[in-house]
């Protein structure tokens, strides 16, 4: 899948995608360097949640909504939203709370691949 298949698919209403398959997108098509990011009070170290560092910054990239960038977390937003209660998956449930004005970036995590 390239990039701008997924960006289609996330547009779709019925999207249903995996972890794995947008981490493939990303990594098949950006080079990754590992930063700090903050998402609300959570405060994440460089190479720590790496899969929601390169999901929020290939959201960022590509303007999605706060709910497109959710989607690209597949199977994990889902057990979320399943038990809204649970501890699990903090950086999902800082975002769900502060959209885009909680995700700060200590560092550009996505370059293009040339």
């Amino acid at each position: 899948m390239t990039e701008h298949e997924l960006i289609r698919t996330l547009q779709s209403a019925s999207s249903q995608l995996s972890f794995a398959d947008c981490l493939a997108v990303i990594d098949a098509h950006y080079d990754f360097t590992p930063c700090a990011f903050d998402n609300g009070t959570l405060k994440n170290t460089a190479g720590e949640n790496n899969g929601s560092c390169k999901i929020f910054a290939f959201g960022r990239l590509h303007q999605l909504s706060p709910e497109q960038t959710l989607a690209c977390f597949g199977e994990h937003y889902q057990g979320v939203l399943d038990d809204p209660a649970g501890q699990s998956h903090q950086n999902i449930r800082n975002f769900i709370k502060q959209g885009w004005a909680g995700v700060h970036y200590y560092g550009q995590p996505l370059t293009p691949k040339v």
